[in-house]
């Protein structure tokens, strides 16, 4: 689905995985869960693409439902995916995530969540191959120039994207425009998180960063701009 130009989605908002489209090739932004794989090949059809176009893979971190089709990424075509090395061991499923920071359920929410994640191979996530370890402030020398943001809080390796050749942050979990627990809507904290005062902490870091697009890991783009989102993501934290 089309974002704007150079940017798009594949899959459904419940969970996200992004392109950014330059005349450079192609840079994915997470690979969600192991059934976007198709999904994959039939967006880069429509844009009279395809798999040789991808040029790199950036995983915002290492929980299950962002590194779906990573490991076949790699098993076929070599393109090792960018991660903070503290995720890595997550990536790999040597860690596996304790059941904390979840904040308040709603029984219907969680359960369309499940039924998704099932639907699109979140039973069975093959564990990430091949990754190459990112730093705080590093810029990719890949299509999009992305620029890599450490913002620890809801897994230690958590890292937001900004890409200016699409004016678009790209915040995995840092924060949430739909909380698939609840269903609130709007840019609020996201469930899940391991360290919920470090998050918010995290969020200096791109309080002045100069995006329009401000894409989630979970819930529909917000076009609000960044500055705004870590405002109202701040005021919901405060409540």
């Amino acid at each position: 689905m089309r974002i704007a130009d150079g940017l798009h989605r594949i899959g459904s908002d419940v969970v996200n995985s992004y392109l950014v489209v330059t005349g450079d090739g192609v840079t994915v932004i997470d690979a969600g869960l192991p059934g976007y794989w198709k999904l994959l090949h039939a967006e880069l059809a429509e844009l009279g693409l395809s798999l040789d176009d991808v040029r790199a893979l950036i995983l915002t971190h290492g929980d299950t439902d962002h590194i779906g089709f990573a490991a076949r990424l790699y098993a076929e075509k070599g393109i090792a995916a960018y991660l903070h090395e503290s995720d890595a061991p997550r990536a790999r499923l040597e860690v596996k995530k304790p059941n904390s920071g979840w904040g308040p359920v709603k029984p219907r929410p969680l359960a369309g969540f499940l039924w998704y994640s099932a639907r699109h191979g979140g039973l069975r996530i093959p564990p990430a191959t091949g990754l190459q370890p990112v730093k705080d402030g590093e810029v990719l020398d890949v299509p999009g120039a992305p620029r890599i943001i450490h913002t620890p809080g809801h897994t230690p390796g958590s890292v937001t994207v900004h890409v200016p050749a699409v004016d678009a942050l790209f915040l995995g979990d840092t924060f949430t425009t739909r909380n698939v627990l609840t269903g609130a809507t709007g840019p609020k904290p996201a469930p899940f998180t391991l360290e919920p005062d470090q998050a918010i902490t995290s969020l200096d870091k791109l309080a002045d960063v100069n995006a329009t697009w401000v894409l989630p890991g979970h819930g529909p783009a917000w076009d609000g701009g960044a500055p705004e989102a870590v405002r109202l993501i701040r005021e919901s934290a405060a409540h």
